[in-house]
């Protein structure tokens, strides 16, 4: 590898490092704290917690028939 392309390397690393490093940050409790509220926010459209009506469940047993 000669030096030229080195130095261009470490240029691209250099800017990637900035470009990183200027990325806005956001304590982890506070970002926890949002995400327990959105959560809660929106439990009641959460299908793993509410389950999905039966006439809507694609995936429901099928019914079986009887012939009398």
């Amino acid at each position: 590898m000669s030096n030229s392309s080195a130095l261009i390397i470490a240029q691209k690393a250099v800017k990637q490092l900035r470009m990183e490093a200027s990325v806005p940050r956001m304590k982890v409790s506070q970002a926890a704290a949002e995400l327990k509220t959105f959560c809660l926010q929106n439990a009641n459209k959460d299908p793993l917690l509410t389950g999905v009506p039966s006439s809507d469940n694609p995936f429901r047993p099928p019914k079986s028939c009887v012939l009398l």
